[in-house]
């Protein structure tokens, strides 16, 4: 699971898509190749910025990429664009691209959007680091992780009294024998004792 591009995007429902802000993740690639995959992410991203309809979300696939979009629209016009492998769970993207454009609102006036060289948003830098673990993104997704540990835990546990509960049958075996063995001991002993009367 990998995220390789994370962008926030001025959609406005016509004309070209502008980029605010955007990171990438391109250490998978090799040297020769990050220009050109750099290039490829800023095109699909503004790309199915433009194509996605305000007030909703999509994931567009693209050869081993996908894409998850949300076009916020509002007053804003704002958009938020990550580009994935294929494995990474939509619902975290969703969850990501959600607080992305809640921290960027939240950060960046909207008077700013007239001047985009002038937008700085570092963050963006921070999101694509730390949701590179999709459980970061989503609380729902950390809270099954820890559902399922925690049944691992007791599937773990059971087997382990399982294990005890032979050892324990093995000791209650082994105390029954001593507990004869100290009977004969004890007669032994006693039938031996019986000849010898001290006063």
């Amino acid at each position: 699971m990998k995220i390789f591009s994370l962008s926030v995007i001025l959609a406005p429902p016509s004309g070209a898509s502008t980029v605010f802000s955007t990171a990438s993740d391109l250490s998978t690639f090799s040297f020769y190749q990050k220009g050109s995959v750099g290039e490829f992410m800023s095109f699909f991203s503004k790309t199915v910025a433009e194509r996605t309809a305000q007030g909703q979300r999509q994931s567009i696939q693209e050869n081993n990429y996908t894409a998850h979009v949300y076009n916020r629209g509002g007053a804003e016009q704002l958009a938020a664009v990550v580009i994935t492998d294929q494995e990474y769970p939509v619902r975290p993207a969703f969850s990501l691209l959600t607080k992305l454009l809640d921290d960027f609102t939240a950060k960046v006036p909207q008077t700013s959007f007239k001047d985009p060289a002038s937008i700085s948003f570092p963050a963006i830098n921070t999101y694509i680091q730390k949701y590179q673990d999709p459980r970061q993104a989503d609380m729902i997704m950390r809270v099954q992780e820890e559902l399922d540990e925690t049944k691992i835990v007791l599937h773990k546990t059971i087997e382990s009294v399982l294990q005890r509960g032979e050892k324990l049958d093995n000791l209650v075996d082994r105390s029954t024998a001593l507990s004869a063995q100290s009977k004969m001991f004890y007669k032994t002993t006693k039938k031996k004792n019986s000849c010898c009367v001290v006063m």
